[in-house]
């Protein structure tokens, strides 16, 4: 667009001067016949394409604020950084009085972490009038709730109060010849008769029967009996009771540990006593595994319960129990010692990191698009999957494509961690599972779980080795440099880990208080690789350029792992395999938007909820991407990670629209690719990603 492109210029149309000189400490190097000024950047947004005629397809119509669908704020900045602006401000709504002084506020309120009181609105709120189930499935079966249902029973009733369409083209239907959503889809013009009957194109179905999409889901006969407590954990209740006996397991309600009965073995005897070595537990408890399983087998139940675990003595065997046939072997009666699990072999292979709610099954394929090579799930609460909780088993689910996949477990208790590894290694389909000993936040970190397992090595030892006897997959782990800023902890922490039995460690070269405001130690982390080996230890942090990951590799780890490099440009993994920078276009840009909220009617739906959780989503991560700066726009290369980029002008009004932090022109992006948002509409990003110093 050679109309669109913005001509050097020193002096702004709003009166100020646009910096062209030598770039800022801690600021992007930008070209200055692109640099602008606040004023003109957004007034650039505010009247580009709102003149008649000359309105973009899909661009909202400017008046959200009228028809009562805006963000919680009304300011040109997002309320993370608005703070930091406007020092007047708290948390970027209200505008103290003259007597509060500015040091004094900024000390009270950091803009840092995370938004935890932004607004929350479900989904399933933006549906009032919704059809029931058994309607919208096209189920040969009666609603089971008769007269008491509280969904609508009449699809006429149901299309009168429906919003309008969001296209003609719905990507199931196109994709698989059916969309399973019926009159419900946001899109359903493109796959409705006359009579309201749902169409289906009968080769597409065909070509995708019996092929499954994704795993890991978690059937409700299952979450029943864990809800009801019916599922037995034998392995690790026989390692739990190790520990118990010698007085050192603590649990989740009870933290001090349970007294000794007898006398009291000596320091040594102790650790023997209460820690199967590698090796020692699977082989004295061969014979009385092969003694129950046969004992199952006479008794009449299944041998393999790949989905439901152990039942209780007296319960029916559910439907989800799958039955074993044809002859025993060895892996039928005798577990795997640890040296002879399934090695992690991911050498110089790129690691996508497991990334809190921006991480989710949509992203993860565009990153394998791009040429991630190993992906992980988003950290996921043992106790909440003990629990049977719906929102934590999504996060385990895998798509066909994650060829090397594995799931994060946070938990701070050896009985926990320890029964949740045994259901997972009978339920799900991995290639490894990774303990978080990382994770920063106070939620986590107060309850001894993340960070905190550094400080508490007893129980991390013992979580490690019980986990460990009870995965049939490798064990690895992830944690930072230590918990306060200047005392580090991995170096120490390493060489044990390699002892307990860890296939792989990574290390984020930054501690806990430190977060994001300083840059990773590659120095520590080039330290620690040397301790580790020969255990593999992959290092994460501040990667953004194929110059960074090369730079990274020289430090002597075993790969690299990519976090928010990823977030704000996911191609990174392509520039890193083919050793370029990629100038990617915004049109470009754009269509992996796309691809993105296709993936995500994929996996959320093509209903209101459906969509509504994909545009949430979507606007996440959106929140990461405005912070690239296009490579052509760069006085040289490449772009650090922890410099802010200063207010910009692109090379055409959507690339300028993506550079915005104003959470209304991110809005406006959505609505180019998912319509028009709903009434009442609002949104705050979970992370304030306040990383500039």
């Amino acid at each position: 667009m050679a109309e669109e492109t913005i001509a050097p210029k020193e002096q702004t149309e709003g009166g100020g001067v646009a910096e062209t000189g030598p770039s800022e400490r801690g600021v992007a190097p930008i070209k200055p016949q692109y640099l602008t000024t606040k004023e003109q950047f957004h007034s650039f947004l505010g009247t580009r394409g709102k003149s008649p005629g000359d309105q973009a397809v899909g661009e909202p119509d400017g008046d959200r604020a009228e028809t009562g669908s805006s963000v919680c704020c009304d300011s040109n900045e997002p309320g993370a950084k608005r703070l930091k602006i406007d020092d007047g401000r708290v948390d970027g709504l209200e505008r103290q009085p003259p007597g509060v002084g500015e040091g004094e506020l900024q000390q009270k309120k950091k803009a840092r972490g995370q938004n935890k009181s932004r607004p929350h609105m479900k989904p399933t709120h933006y549906d009032d009038n919704r059809l029931c189930p058994s309607l919208v499935q096209e189920s040969a079966e009666k609603c089971y709730f008769g007269e008491r249902c509280r969904f609508l029973h009449d699809v006429d009733t149901y299309l009168a109060s429906k919003p309008p369409d969001l296209g003609d083209k719905c990507v199931l239907f196109e994709t698989f010849g059916k969309c399973i959503y019926g009159v419900t889809c946001r899109f359903a013009g493109a796959h409705l008769g006359p009579q309201h009957q749902n169409l289906v194109k009968e080769e597409l179905v065909k070509q995708w029967e019996g092929q499954k999409l994704t795993s890991n889901s978690l059937s409700k006969d299952l979450q029943h009996q864990l809800r009801k407590k019916k599922v037995q954990f034998e392995h690790s209740e026989k390692y739990l009771k190790q520990l118990s006996k010698a007085g050192r397991v603590g649990t989740g309600k009870d933290q001090a540990p349970t007294p000794p009965t007898g006398p009291e073995p000596s320091k040594g005897e102790q650790l023997e006593a209460s820690i199967s070595f590698p090796g020692h537990g699977a082989q004295n408890s061969a014979s009385a595994d092969a003694h129950e399983s046969l004992a199952s087998l006479e008794s009449g139940l299944p041998l393999s319960e790949t989905v439901s675990g152990t039942l209780e003595q007296g319960t029916t065997p559910q439907g989800n129990v799958v039955c074993s046939s044809g002859h025993l072997t060895d892996e039928d009666l005798i577990r795997l010692r640890p040296c002879e699990k399934k090695r992690l072999n991911i050498q110089n292979k790129l690691y996508l990191a497991p990334l809190t709610t921006c991480g989710n099954l949509p992203f993860r394929r565009i990153c394998k698009h791009f040429g991630a090579d190993v992906t992980c799930g988003e950290m996921a609460m043992c106790t909440s999957l003990l629990q049977g909780q719906s929102s934590e088993w999504a996060l385990l689910k895998r798509h066909h494509t994650e060829d090397l996949f594995g799931v994060q477990l946070e938990g701070a208790f050896p009985d926990t961690m320890t029964k949740c590894a045994e259901l997972l290694n009978r339920t799900v389909e991995v290639d490894f599972v990774d303990i978080n000993v990382g994770c920063p936040i106070d939620l986590v970190y107060k309850k001894g779980g993340g960070c905190a397992l550094m400080n508490r090595s007893n129980k991390f030892e013992q979580i490690v080795r019980g986990m460990n006897q009870v995965l049939d997959v490798p064990l690895t782990v992830k944690i930072r440099t230590g918990v306060q800023e200047k005392v580090n902890l991995a170096h120490r922490l390493l060489p044990e880990l390699r002892e307990w039995g860890v296939a792989l460690a990574t290390l984020h070269g930054r501690s806990r208080e430190q977060r994001y405001t300083k840059g990773a130690d590659w120095q520590y982390i080039q330290h620690c690789a040397d301790v580790a080996s020969p255990m593999p230890l992959f290092g994460n942090g501040d990667i953004l350029s194929y110059e960074d990951a090369n730079r990274a590799l020289q430090t002597g780890v075993s790969g690299i792992m990519i976090a928010r490099g990823a977030l704000i440009k996911p191609w990174l993994f392509t520039e890193i395999k083919e050793q370029r920078h990629w100038d990617i276009s915004s049109r470009e840009r754009l269509d992996i938007l796309r691809d993105f909220t296709n993936y995500g009617l994929e996996h959320w739906g093509s209903d209101t909820q459906g969509v509504e959780k994909t545009r949430k989503f979507l606007l996440e991560w959106l929140s990461f991407l405005c912070r690239y700066i296009p490579v052509g726009l760069l006085e040289h290369l490449p772009q650090k990670i922890n410099e802010r980029p200063p207010y910009y002008l692109g090379r055409d009004h959507l690339e300028t629209l993506m550079a915005s932090q104003n959470v209304d022109d991110w809005i406006s992006i959505s609505e180019m690719l998912l319509g028009p948002v709903p009434p009442a509409f609002t949104f705050l990003p979970k992370h304030k990603a306040n990383s500039y110093r």
